[in-house]
Protein backbone atom coordinates (compact mmCIF):
# COMPACT_ATOMS: atom_id res chain seq x y z
CA UNK A 1 0.00 0.00 0.00
CA UNK A 2 2.90 2.35 0.50
CA UNK A 3 5.33 1.03 -1.21
CA UNK A 4 8.17 4.18 -2.31
CA UNK A 5 5.64 6.61 -0.20
CA UNK A 6 7.52 6.92 3.72
CA UNK A 7 5.64 10.06 4.18
CA UNK A 8 2.20 8.90 3.46
CA UNK A 9 2.89 5.79 5.53
CA UNK A 10 4.06 7.97 8.17
CA UNK A 11 1.03 10.30 8.22
CA UNK A 12 -1.14 7.06 8.50
CA UNK A 13 0.17 6.04 11.40
CA UNK A 14 0.74 9.13 13.41
CA UNK A 15 -3.52 9.49 12.18
CA UNK A 16 -4.54 6.35 13.59
CA UNK A 17 -3.39 6.45 17.02
CA UNK A 18 -0.91 9.54 17.27
CA UNK A 19 2.32 7.59 17.27
CA UNK A 20 4.98 6.70 14.72
CA UNK A 21 8.44 6.48 13.78
CA UNK A 22 10.54 9.43 13.10
CA UNK A 23 10.96 9.87 9.66
CA UNK A 24 14.79 9.43 8.15
CA UNK A 25 16.02 12.03 6.15
CA UNK A 26 19.48 10.56 3.78
CA UNK A 27 21.55 13.09 2.46
CA UNK A 28 24.67 13.14 0.31
CA UNK A 29 26.79 15.95 2.21
CA UNK A 30 25.85 15.99 5.78
CA UNK A 31 24.90 13.63 8.28
CA UNK A 32 20.98 11.56 7.90
CA UNK A 33 18.61 14.28 9.97
CA UNK A 34 15.47 13.02 12.43
CA UNK A 35 12.14 15.04 11.31
CA UNK A 36 9.43 13.75 13.67
CA UNK A 37 6.15 12.83 12.02
CA UNK A 38 4.13 15.17 14.28
CA UNK A 39 5.90 18.17 12.88
CA UNK A 40 3.89 17.72 9.81
CA UNK A 41 0.39 18.15 11.55
CA UNK A 42 1.64 21.48 13.17
CA UNK A 43 -0.87 24.55 13.57
CA UNK A 44 -0.23 27.74 12.13
CA UNK A 45 0.91 28.61 16.08
CA UNK A 46 3.84 25.88 15.74
CA UNK A 47 4.91 27.10 12.55
CA UNK A 48 7.74 29.06 11.46
CA UNK A 49 7.37 32.85 11.27
CA UNK A 50 8.48 32.81 7.39
CA UNK A 51 5.75 30.08 6.81
CA UNK A 52 3.31 32.01 8.71
CA UNK A 53 4.55 35.28 7.14
CA UNK A 54 3.66 33.53 3.41
CA UNK A 55 0.33 32.20 4.43
CA UNK A 56 -1.13 35.29 5.52
CA UNK A 57 -0.07 37.11 1.88
CA UNK A 58 -1.47 34.42 0.32
CA UNK A 59 -4.29 36.02 -2.16
CA UNK A 60 -7.32 34.92 -4.56
CA UNK A 61 -6.73 31.13 -5.54
CA UNK A 62 -4.15 29.59 -3.89
CA UNK A 63 -2.57 26.17 -5.24
CA UNK A 64 -0.13 24.41 -2.05
CA UNK A 65 2.52 22.67 -3.57
CA UNK A 66 3.63 19.17 -1.92
CA UNK A 67 0.81 20.14 0.81
CA UNK A 68 1.59 16.66 3.09
CA UNK A 69 -0.66 16.82 5.81
CA UNK A 70 -2.54 19.76 4.59
CA UNK A 71 -1.81 21.99 7.47
CA UNK A 72 -0.99 25.27 5.45
CA UNK A 73 -4.11 24.25 3.59
CA UNK A 74 -6.41 23.78 6.14
CA UNK A 75 -5.32 27.28 7.70
CA UNK A 76 -6.12 29.02 4.69
CA UNK A 77 -9.61 27.55 4.26
CA UNK A 78 -10.05 28.40 7.84
CA UNK A 79 -9.88 32.08 6.14
CA UNK A 80 -12.53 30.86 3.55
CA UNK A 81 -9.27 31.07 1.02
CA UNK A 82 -10.12 29.09 -1.96
CA UNK A 83 -6.96 26.26 -1.96
CA UNK A 84 -6.12 23.48 -3.80
CA UNK A 85 -3.48 21.18 -2.45
CA UNK A 86 -1.42 18.09 -4.47
CA UNK A 87 1.05 15.97 -3.39
CA UNK A 88 2.83 13.01 -5.29
CA UNK A 89 2.05 10.53 -1.40
CA UNK A 90 -0.79 8.75 -1.98
CA UNK A 91 -1.37 8.37 1.25
CA UNK A 92 -0.83 11.94 1.91
CA UNK A 93 -3.62 12.71 -0.62
CA UNK A 94 -5.45 10.33 0.91
CA UNK A 95 -5.65 11.97 4.31
CA UNK A 96 -6.56 15.21 3.14
CA UNK A 97 -9.12 13.94 1.45
CA UNK A 98 -10.60 12.03 4.52
CA UNK A 99 -10.15 15.50 6.41
CA UNK A 100 -12.30 17.53 3.74
CA UNK A 101 -9.30 19.04 1.97
CA UNK A 102 -9.48 19.64 -1.70
CA UNK A 103 -6.52 17.25 -2.60
CA UNK A 104 -5.05 15.79 -5.59
CA UNK A 105 -2.07 13.10 -6.09
CA UNK A 106 -0.39 15.34 -9.07
CA UNK A 107 2.94 16.16 -10.06
CA UNK A 108 3.31 20.04 -10.48
CA UNK A 109 4.33 19.64 -13.75
CA UNK A 110 0.85 18.19 -14.24
CA UNK A 111 -1.07 21.46 -12.84
CA UNK A 112 -3.56 22.25 -15.35
CA UNK A 113 -5.02 25.50 -13.58
CA UNK A 114 -3.90 28.77 -13.30
CA UNK A 115 -3.54 30.52 -9.64
CA UNK A 116 -3.09 33.66 -7.69
CA UNK A 117 -0.80 32.40 -5.75
CA UNK A 118 1.44 29.56 -5.92
CA UNK A 119 3.05 28.58 -2.31
CA UNK A 120 6.32 26.47 -2.22
CA UNK A 121 6.54 25.77 1.46
CA UNK A 122 9.49 23.99 3.61
CA UNK A 123 11.94 24.88 0.95
CA UNK A 124 9.65 23.71 -1.69
CA UNK A 125 11.28 25.55 -5.02
CA UNK A 126 13.99 22.75 -3.97
CA UNK A 127 11.68 20.76 -6.41
CA UNK A 128 13.49 22.70 -9.16
CA UNK A 129 16.42 19.27 -8.24
CA UNK A 130 19.10 21.52 -10.10
CA UNK A 131 20.59 24.86 -10.81
CA UNK A 132 20.58 24.21 -14.72
CA UNK A 133 16.72 23.17 -14.23
CA UNK A 134 15.82 26.28 -12.39
CA UNK A 135 14.79 28.81 -15.07
CA UNK A 136 13.09 26.11 -16.90
CA UNK A 137 10.68 25.49 -13.64
CA UNK A 138 10.29 29.14 -12.81
CA UNK A 139 9.21 29.85 -16.27
CA UNK A 140 6.70 26.75 -15.95
CA UNK A 141 4.99 27.85 -12.51
CA UNK A 142 5.18 31.69 -14.20
CA UNK A 143 2.47 29.69 -16.63
CA UNK A 144 0.07 29.15 -14.29
CA UNK A 145 0.04 32.50 -12.21
CA UNK A 146 -3.21 34.80 -13.22
CA UNK A 147 -2.11 38.17 -14.37
CA UNK A 148 -0.69 39.99 -10.98
CA UNK A 149 -0.41 36.62 -9.36
CA UNK A 150 2.73 35.57 -7.15
CA UNK A 151 4.63 32.46 -6.13
CA UNK A 152 5.83 32.18 -1.87
CA UNK A 153 9.08 30.01 -1.07
CA UNK A 154 11.32 29.68 1.21
CA UNK A 155 14.87 28.27 1.08
CA UNK A 156 18.19 28.12 2.65
CA UNK A 157 22.04 29.30 1.71
CA UNK A 158 23.34 26.05 2.77
CA UNK A 159 27.22 27.39 1.90
CA UNK A 160 27.84 27.04 5.74
CA UNK A 161 28.52 23.62 4.71
CA UNK A 162 31.53 24.62 3.12
CA UNK A 163 33.16 26.52 5.98
CA UNK A 164 36.76 26.18 7.13
CA UNK A 165 37.23 26.39 10.75
CA UNK A 166 38.84 30.22 9.98
CA UNK A 167 35.58 31.38 8.32
CA UNK A 168 36.64 31.51 4.66
CA UNK A 169 34.60 29.25 2.19
CA UNK A 170 36.38 25.76 0.57
CA UNK A 171 34.38 24.94 -2.58
CA UNK A 172 35.09 23.11 -5.42
CA UNK A 173 35.35 25.19 -8.51
CA UNK A 174 34.75 22.06 -10.63
CA UNK A 175 31.75 20.98 -8.84
CA UNK A 176 28.02 21.75 -9.19
CA UNK A 177 26.77 24.79 -7.35
CA UNK A 178 27.17 24.15 -3.56
CA UNK A 179 23.04 24.18 -2.98
CA UNK A 180 22.58 20.70 -5.23
CA UNK A 181 22.02 18.09 -3.12
CA UNK A 182 20.37 14.75 -3.00
CA UNK A 183 18.08 13.19 -0.49
CA UNK A 184 16.36 9.92 0.26
CA UNK A 185 13.08 9.97 2.73
CA UNK A 186 12.94 6.11 4.66
CA UNK A 187 10.41 5.46 7.39
CA UNK A 188 10.49 1.94 8.76
CA UNK A 189 10.77 -0.68 6.00
CA UNK A 190 10.25 1.95 3.34
CA UNK A 191 11.90 4.59 1.35
CA UNK A 192 11.76 6.60 -1.44
CA UNK A 193 14.57 6.74 -4.55
CA UNK A 194 17.19 9.27 -4.12
CA UNK A 195 16.02 12.52 -5.49
CA UNK A 196 17.90 15.62 -6.44
CA UNK A 197 16.82 19.08 -4.22
CA UNK A 198 17.91 22.36 -4.94
CA UNK A 199 19.00 25.01 -1.95
CA UNK A 200 19.08 28.24 -3.18
CA UNK A 201 20.89 31.75 -1.71
CA UNK A 202 19.14 34.85 -2.63
CA UNK A 203 21.40 36.38 -4.54
CA UNK A 204 21.74 33.49 -7.52
CA UNK A 205 17.61 33.11 -7.31
CA UNK A 206 17.68 36.88 -7.92
CA UNK A 207 19.64 36.28 -11.28
CA UNK A 208 17.39 33.66 -12.19
CA UNK A 209 14.39 34.84 -11.63
CA UNK A 210 15.54 38.11 -13.54
CA UNK A 211 16.42 35.90 -16.45
CA UNK A 212 12.78 34.70 -17.09
CA UNK A 213 11.21 37.84 -16.23
CA UNK A 214 9.98 37.34 -12.43
CA UNK A 215 10.32 40.19 -9.95
CA UNK A 216 12.07 38.90 -6.77
CA UNK A 217 11.64 40.17 -3.44
CA UNK A 218 12.77 39.29 -0.23
CA UNK A 219 9.94 39.64 2.59
CA UNK A 220 12.04 38.16 5.32
CA UNK A 221 15.64 36.51 6.29
CA UNK A 222 15.54 34.11 9.08
CA UNK A 223 17.85 33.24 11.61
CA UNK A 224 19.18 30.17 9.99
CA UNK A 225 20.35 31.18 6.50
CA UNK A 226 16.74 30.81 5.40
CA UNK A 227 14.22 33.29 3.94
CA UNK A 228 10.93 34.26 2.08
CA UNK A 229 10.62 35.00 -0.96
CA UNK A 230 8.08 36.45 -3.52
CA UNK A 231 8.18 35.78 -7.07
CA UNK A 232 5.79 38.49 -9.09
Amino acid sequence: MFKNDPIGYAIHDFAKDGNADSIIVKADLCEDDVMPVEYLFRSFEEMPELEQLALKKATGKVLDIGAGTGCHSKWLMKKNADVTAIDISQGAVDYMQANGIKAEKKDLWEIDETYDTILLLMNGIGLAGKLNRLESFLKHLQSKLNPGGQILFDSTDISYLYEEEDGSLWVDLNSTYPGEMQFKMCYKDVSTPWFDWLYLDYQTLEKHAKAVGLDCSCILEGESNNYLAQLK
